[in-house]
């Protein structure tokens, strides 16, 4: 009897992962959004201790968010902006400078001969000009004909928000409702499981965000040794965006390459930037991350390194994303279940000290 039960639900388990599988693509809006509304639960239920009623509390978490996105526009933008306009005022030199002197010198250095007009933007541009229409015309092509997948996307990020909101204001009956279709025998262990999972979820929060200031404060005062302008905004951008594995660095390296190449002599301030991103990325990889992020989830440096590299293997992006929560996740059942191994076994002493073979 009881082994026909595990069967069942064995089965019953098979059928929800083959399900939520093939609603992937319509999951991935409430995904999100439950993930979001996670986050934002512990700000509201500060508000409605405040004696805030809880969809007001939502409201202001909302509002709290779109403040902070509205700030961080309006660091990025006139950045972007102006590296950009900076960028494209500089553009013309720059070519001729590839065209009249870069260009020549390589073919000089690998021994090449040209003929009149063989080198140069221009000839570049005649000789793959038909090509590059030809992969025009074929991207433009795959772009309407993905146009359904397009729209899809839009109206998923116009839907998250939404949901979110119906999710957060309505987050701890949820909690309740789904608390009460746990078997009764299970139910404190599971719910005991569960607060354990939230506590190392937060940790992890907490220590993501030291790692971002982390990386603002030596982005900045690197790009600043090396006489970089806009040192201070390239930095606190990079680490605030650094929440995305390997974002915060190529967004950094783009911004503060682009700034650096307009300058009269830009070879120093350019290994400046290369060297301040690539030893922070060795920080980040070797000492905050793993101290500041594996030691408050409860999770070995190693078991940190094996767990992004595993996720960016199996899910890719979006892996690596989310490899540090799984694995705190997974960490509290691991543990769990091996307190429970040791309660049946009490024989076993995983305590001792093993003894030195004698020399």
């Amino acid at each position: 009897m009881k082994m026909d039960l595990r069967i069942n639900w064995l089965i019953a388990i098979g059928l929800v992962g083959w399900l939520f599988y093939l609603l992937a693509p319509v999951l991935t809006p409430f995904v999100a959004a439950a993930l979001l509304a996670y986050i934002g639960d512990p700000l509201a239920d500060r508000l409605q201790r405040l004696r805030l009623p809880r969809t007001l509390a939502v409201v202001a978490v909302f509002l709290l968010t779109f403040l902070v996105l509205a700030l961080l526009v309006l660091l990025v933008g006139p950045l972007i902006r102006s590296q950009v306009a900076a960028l494209f005022d500089a553009l013309p030199g720059i070519l001729e400078q590839v065209e009249q002197v870069w260009l020549p010198g390589i073919m000089d250095f690998i021994g090449a001969e040209a003929g009149e007009g063989d080198v140069g933007i221009s000839a570049f541009l005649a000789r793959y000009s038909d090509m590059a229409g030809s992969w025009g015309a074929k991207a433009l092509v795959s772009v309407t004909r993905s146009g359904g997948a397009l729209a899809a996307a839009v109206l998923s990020l116009f839907l998250v928000p939404v949901l979110t909101f119906y999710m957060l204001r309505d987050w701890d009956t949820i909690l309740v409702r789904l608390s009460a279709l746990l078997p009764e025998r299970q139910r404190e262990t599971i719910v005991g499981l569960a607060r354990e999972t939230d506590e190392v979820l937060g940790a992890f929060l907490r220590g993501q965000l030291l790692v971002m200031f982390s990386l603002a404060v030596i982005y900045s005062a690197g790009l600043a040794i090396f006489d970089v302008r806009f040192a201070v905004a390239i930095g606190v951008v990079s680490g605030l965006v650094s929440f995305v594995p390997y974002l915060g660095l190529v967004f950094g390296i783009v911004l503060a390459s682009l700034t650096v190449v307009l300058e009269p002599n830009p070879l120093w301030p350019l290994v400046g930037v290369f060297v301040t991103f690539t030893v922070a990325q060795l920080l980040e990889g070797s000492v905050l991350t793993p101290k500041l992020v594996g030691d408050r989830i409860g999770l070995h440096p190693v078991i940190v390194i094996f767990s992004v590299a595993a996720g960016g293997q199996l899910f890719g992006f979006f892996g690596i994303l989310l490899a540090l929560p799984a694995a705190a996740a997974l960490s509290v059942l691991v543990r769990f279940a091996f307190h429970r191994y040791l309660q049946e076994h009490p024989e076993l002493d995983v305590d001792a000290t093993p003894e030195r073979p004698e020399e």
